[in-house]
């Protein structure tokens, strides 16, 4: 597979990059067997990775409770999505109906406007993914439902395309669909107010909205689309124990 290299938004120090160079060159250097490795991934997780999968985690106990599907906008690698996959097997195995959706374009950000923020990475094509990718993490995605329970029911969809053009068929071809969890990752102003608008009338008490990127100069079009469809004086927002700048909100 043909790999793709996008810079990251990073806040690391010089000396962290350095160390986190000296990691990829361990992990190239590996010596582990291959039938080993897999179940010792947490000898290269960096505790800010750890952060973020605690965070994952984090969100998905505050809707165990709460019916409905779990979608996610803005996908990029898709690690999200497989970390839902697992937990759903760990809390909740035989839930068929917590369903899991993961929108993205897979080419990376379709269009920008000025709305967007001072972020170097707010450009088209930013967080694009390799040629191909689509296709490899419908195979990783399908892997982890047949490592759980109930695999023979699919739990798991991906929606290749800009979200402001798919969010709205999805909805019409699904019209039971109850939104447990909403997780907005797309950090521009356009397509996050299109499906914050779109998932509207598919929230319930309990629903929990998380966004990577709200109060954040870098990518300030997520907060401005947020206020112009939510608001911040209705709920309660909170940020995440684990990741300072995440934030979560509960319906009531």
């Amino acid at each position: 597979m043909e790999r793709k290299k996008n810079r990251l938004q990073s806040r690391a120090s010089e000396d962290q990059v350095q160390a986190r160079q000296k990691l990829m060159d361990l992990w190239r250097k590996c010596p582990i067997p291959d039938e080993e490795l897999l179940v010792n991934l947490g000898l290269y997780i960096r505790s800010s990775v750890l952060a973020k999968m605690l965070y994952i985690n984090e969100l998905y106990q505050k809707v165990i409770n709460t019916p409905g599907v779990i979608m996610e906008f803005g996908v990029w690698w898709g690690a999200n999505l497989a970390l839902f996959e697992s937990l759903r097997a760990i809390y909740e195995p035989y839930n068929f109906t917590r369903k899991i959706v993961g929108f993205d374009t897979f080419t990376g950000y379709p269009a920008i406007n000025a709305k967007n923020g001072k972020s170097e990475l707010a450009k088209k094509g930013a967080y694009s993914v390799s040629e191909n990718y689509y296709e490899y993490l419908d195979k990783l995605l399908d892997y982890h439902e047949k490592e759980n329970t109930m695999a023979h029911i699919k739990k798991y969809e991906l929606v290749k395309g800009d979200a402001c053009d798919t969010v709205d068929a999805y909805f019409k071809e699904h019209p039971e669909t109850i939104i447990a969890l909403a997780y907005f990752d797309m950090q521009l102003h356009k397509p996050t107010k299109k499906c914050l608008k779109a998932i509207r009338p598919y929230i319930t008490r309990g629903t929990v909205i998380a966004m990577d990127d709200l109060n954040c100069s870098e990518f300030a079009g997520e907060t401005l689309a947020f206020k112009e469809v939510i608001g911040l004086d209705r709920y309660r927002i909170i940020r995440s124990q684990f990741l300072p700048d995440r934030s979560i909100i509960v319906i009531d």
